[in-house]
C-alpha cells in the first residue's frame, strides 16, 4: 500500500456496488466525492461530497466536474457509450486512474471453462445505442471498455465482476435463494445439485477496487468468488439461516416442460449449457493482484441479516413453486 490518502471521484456510489466501494474507500481514510443524478436514496456518510450530474446529457450534464481534479475515478454507473465517452473525455486530464466496472457478460464464448480475461469478447454495440436490454447489455459494456482504454491507456483498469452478492443488492438474484431457504419447508431446487453457482461478495469487489487505486494497478480483471455446487450452496444457506428447509431437486427437462426458466430461478445456469462458463470464471489474475474472498457462509449470513428487514424482488412465486412441485410428485 502507498500510504497516500487519495481524493477519489465515484460516478454513481449511492447504490449497492458503488455504496460498498465508497464505504471501503472511507474505511481506508480516502476522500470521496460522488456524482449522481440524485434520484435514488442516499444513505452515505455526510463526509462524502455530493455532486449532481447526468452523463446522458453529454458534456453539459457534467458541469459539476468543471475545474476539479481527483487522484482517481471509479465508474460504477456507465452502461452506454454515450455516458462513458462523456465522463472519460471530461476527466481525461483531471484524474489519474480511471477504473471502469464492467461485467463478465462481455465474453463471446460463455460456454468456455474457465472463462479468462483474454477470451474473445462480444461484438461491440454502436456508440449511439442507448437502450440497455438483456441483448445489448454485454455489447454495450464491450464498447464502454474500449472507450475507457482508448482515452486512458495505461491509466485504465477494467473490472469484470461475476454476479455480485451481499447486503444492499437491488437485483435479488442471490438473495432470493437465501431468503427462500430461510422461509423453510419444501422448496424447488433447480437441476440435481451438480450445477455450479459462483458470485463475488460486493465487499470483496470494493476492497479490490481500493487496492487497485492505492497501488495504481492497470489491466483487466475478472472478479469471481468461490465456485460451489448448488447442493453445497443450498446446504450453506441452510446453515447460514438456521433453516430446516428441504430441497426438492427438479431436473432441467421437467423445469422446461413446466415453463420455468432463469427469470424464476435467478443465478441458475446449467453447467453444460451455452452459458455454463459464466459460473466458471477464473479470478486467478485478480487474486495474484490482491483479491481476497469472504467466506461464502459469511456472505450468506450477512445478506440474510440485511434482507430479512428489506423488501425483495419476487421471482418464483409461492403459488407457482407449489404448482411445479405438485406436478413433479404426480409424475
Amino acid at each position: 500500500m502507498t500510504g497516500k490518502k487519495l481524493n477519489v471521484l465515484v460516478l454513481g456510489g449511492t447504490q449497492f456496488v458503488g455504496r460498498h466501494i465508497v464505504e471501503a474507500l472511507l474505511a481506508e481514510g480516502h476522500r470521496v466525492a460522488v456524482l449522481t443524478r440524485g434520484r435514488t436514496p442516499d444513505e452515505l456518510p455526510q463526509t462524502v461530497e455530493r455532486l449532481k450530474g447526468d452523463r446522458d446529457e453529454g458534456a453539459a450534464g457534467l458541469a459539476a466536474l468543471e475545474g476539479r481534479t481527483w487522484d482517481a475515478c471509479v465508474d460504477v454507473s456507465g452502461y452506454t457509450p454515450r455516458q462513458v465517452r462523456a465522463s472519460a473525455e471530461e476527466l481525461r486530464d483531471r484524474v489519474g486512474r480511471y477504473v471502469f466496472v464492467s461485467t463478465v457478460s462481455v465474453y463471446a464464448e460463455q460456454g468456455r471453462h474457465p472463462i479468462r480475461e483474454d477470451d474473445p469478447l462480444l461484438p461491440e454495440a454502436a456508440e449511439d445505442v442507448t437502450e440497455v436490454t438483456g441483448e445489448t447489455y454485454g455489447p454495450l459494456k464491450v464498447t464502454c471498455e474500449r472507450i475507457v482504454g482508448e482515452v486512458f491507456g495505461e491509466r485504465a483498469t477494467i473490472l469484470r465482476p461475476q454476479i455480485v452478492a451481499g447486503p444492499y443488492d437491488p437485483t435479488g438474484r442471490y438473495t432470493y435463494w437465501v431468503d427462500r431457504v430461510a422461509a423453510g419447508g419444501d422448496f424447488l431446487a433447480p437441476g440435481d445439485g451438480s450445477d455450479f453457482i459462483q458470485v463475488i461478495d460486493a465487499r470483496d469487489l470494493a476492497r479490490f477496487t481500493v487496492r487497485v487505486l492505492e497501488e495504481d494497478i492497470p489491466g483487466v480483471f475478472n472478479l469471481a468468488g468461490p465456485r460451489l455446487s448448488w447442493r453445497e450452496f443450498l446446504n450453506l444457506a441452510r446453515e447460514a439461516t438456521g433453516s430446516d428447509a428441504h430441497a426438492v431437486w427438479v431436473d432441467e427437462a421437467t423445469l422446461e416442460a413446466q415453463g420455468v426458466g432463469w427469470r424464476e430461478l435467478p443465478a441458475w445456469v446449467p453447467a453444460g449449457g451455452e452459458q455454463g462458463g459464466l459460473m466458471d470464471v477464473s479470478s486467478e489474475r485478480a487474486r495474484a493482484a490482491g483479491l481476497t474472498h469472504t467466506d461464502p457462509l459469511t456472505t450468506a449470513r450477512d445478506t440474510r441479516m440485511w434482507s430479512a428487514n428489506t423488501p425483495q424482488k419476487l421471482f418464483l412465486t409461492p403459488g407457482r413453486e407449489a404448482e411445479v412441485l405438485a406436478s413433479t410428485r404426480r409424475g
